[in-house]
């Protein structure tokens, strides 16, 4: 067997036996499932309430991708005029950082103020909470950029813009794309975080209404949706990171 093929089956076999194990567990202790719930009885759960589960999924989906793709839009441009000009760096930076570090859970409640409750508040807490890894590596990238590489591309006549263009966002990819991977991941914690405070519809939604009623199997119903969403759209983006950025990696063998 292939080594690849092999990790992979390893792999695959110890994310089953921590299933099973947990499984085994809640029936050997007797574990009530308003504590802790069975894989099994989660599974189930997810099967039975699908067809009302389902619209909650595909509006939870639609706001995570909105707000994931806004604030990619606004990290990439940030990012950029960071990442170019030591103006921009010296003021906008701290800002950035001080806004990040502020809980977004604080922040929802300005949105629900400005915008009332619904998609909107979650669409910008998404991009609140995604878009300052994408500044970050953006910027980053741009720094790398060799200053040998930019006095020949400037002797040759290149103006800034073309470099930045022809060299310098090229350069980035990989850093882009790494940065992607966690977005996305933030995105779907801006989006539940919202929809739990300020919205009827979502999963987050779903997740605090059946909290309330004490349905935990329902509550991690939820949680198993968000995880297998955010599993699959990080694998997405390390498919296409493959496909544009292969010349960037140096091991076959590197966690993506």
């Amino acid at each position: 067997m292939p080594t690849n093929l092999r990790q992979k089956v390893w792999s695959f076999g110890l994310i089953v036996l921590f299933f099973v194990g947990w499984e085994v567990f809640c029936l050997a202790s007797g574990m009530s499932d308003l504590i802790l719930p069975r894989p099994s009885q989660v599974v189930e759960t997810l099967i039975n309430r699908f067809p009302v589960l389902w619209p909650h999924i595909i509006r939870t989906i639609y706001t995570t991708l909105l707000g994931f793709a806004l604030g990619v839009a606004l990290g990439v441009v940030l990012g950029a005029m960071i990442g170019v000009s030591r103006v921009a760096y010296d003021t906008a930076y701290p800002l950035l950082i001080g806004f990040s570090s502020i809980p977004k859970v604080a922040v929802v409640p300005i949105f629900v103020l400005w915008f009332g409750s619904g998609e909107v508040p979650a669409i910008l807490t998404s991009i609140s909470i995604c878009f300052f890894p994408i500044v970050v590596n953006i910027a980053t990238g741009l720094a790398t950029t060799e200053p040998e590489m930019e006095d020949v591309l400037k002797a040759l006549g290149a103006s800034k813009f073309d470099i930045l263009w022809n060299v310098g966002l090229p350069r980035t990819m990989p850093f882009f794309f790494a940065s992607l991977k966690v977005a996305i991941t933030y995105a779907f914690v801006g989006t539940v975080l919202s929809e739990t405070v300020a919205s009827n519809r979502g999963i987050g939604n779903v997740m605090m209404t059946a909290s309330s009623n004490f349905n935990v199997p329902l509550v991690f119903a939820g949680l198993f949706i968000l995880a297998g969403l955010g599993v699959l759209l990080y694998l997405l983006f390390s498919l296409i990171e493959g496909r544009v950025t292969g010349w960037a990696t140096r091991k076959n063998d590197i966690a993506v």
